[in-house]
């Protein structure tokens, strides 16, 4: 379900560019800063509803699904056995998927089946922050050029991420069961 929607505001990169806002090569910039950032936290970011994913158990009383925030789990399949929320188990924002009633998750791979919805259906401002700052950066420079001279003037362009992105991305990139 990949989409090709901006992470950011184009008026908001356009005030920053003293461009307008439908200028082709800030829209084309501002769609690739949000698929690096969709790339690098390897999901979508915005709302996804009814995502099926099947998960290894792990023996324990909670699995972590793989992206947040969780919004809704609507099935819970246990070797085809289809769960009921409240009874057999409970879910959090947080992605944490608990069973009840001092019961485990089996120790098996690929044992459990998720239908859930995750997911922002308003970007966050430290996800939109980053990919305008990207955004930014890459409406200036020339692929692949470091340093440019002309004349008794040169320009260096930076391609790599900042802090902020890099902050941006461990905070909203999947999770995995070690990264609880």
């Amino acid at each position: 379900m990949a989409t090709d929607a901006p992470l950011a505001d184009p008026a908001e990169l356009a005030t920053w560019l003293r461009v307008p806002a439908d200028d082709p090569l800030l829209l084309a910039t501002l769609r690739s800063a949000s698929r690096r950032f969709r790339g690098a936290v390897r999901h979508e970011v915005n709302l996804v509803e009814g995502d099926e994913i099947t998960l290894d158990g792990n023996g324990r009383e909670s699995l972590l699904l793989p992206v947040w925030p969780t919004t809704a789990v609507t099935v819970v399949l246990l070797d085809d056995e289809e769960l009921v929320e409240g009874t057999d188990y409970s879910w959090s924002e947080a992605g944490i998927l608990r069973r009840l009633g001092c019961q485990v998750w089996p120790d098996r791979l690929r044992c459990v089946e998720v239908t859930y919805s995750h997911g922002w259906a308003e970007i966050p401002a430290d996800i939109s922050d980053a990919v305008i700052e990207q955004a930014r950066a890459a409406f200036r420079s020339e692929p692949g050029v470091k340093s440019k001279a002309v004349g008794g003037q040169s320009v260096t362009f930076e391609t790599g991420v900042t802090s902020q992105w890099s902050e941006a991305v461990q905070r909203h990139q999947v999770q995995t069961g070690s990264s609880a």
